[in-house]
């Protein structure tokens, strides 16, 4: 990081992140970080995040290969959220669509299926 360089708010010990393809602009995800996945993130230009259920930090993309390369990292006028733009290989969506936001409040699916999860995971 640079000496301009503005550092995340973590809330207990966290900070929010909306990933969106660097493309298309489409919302693909939302995770959290702590401090040692934004660091990872920062180093490597692989996104990294933290699990809240299973209390571990993850490589986007280790076990299905489906990757997140960051073009850009913005940060909110808080400095309490993050929008990674990336360049998604792969489906972002743990249930086989490239976004998690693959369907509508009344169930209708708009989204693209681009993976079996049986087949990564």
């Amino acid at each position: 990081m640079t000496d301009d360089t503005v550092s995340p708010k973590y809330t207990d010990g966290l900070v929010h992140v909306v990933v969106q393809d660097a493309e298309t602009n489409e919302v693909l995800m939302c995770a959290y970080m702590n401090k040692e996945a934004f660091e990872l993130t920062l180093a490597t230009n692989v996104a990294h995040y933290w699990s809240r259920s299973r209390k571990k930090l993850w490589k986007k993309g280790e076990s299905s290969g489906h990757l997140q390369k960051v073009r850009e990292i913005r940060i909110d006028c808080d400095c309490d959220d993050l929008l990674l733009k990336v360049e998604q290989i792969g489906g972002a969506c743990h249930t086989g669509y490239r976004s998690c936001f693959y369907r509508t409040i009344d169930g209708k699916v708009v989204g693209e299926k681009v993976f079996e999860p049986s087949d990564v995971y």
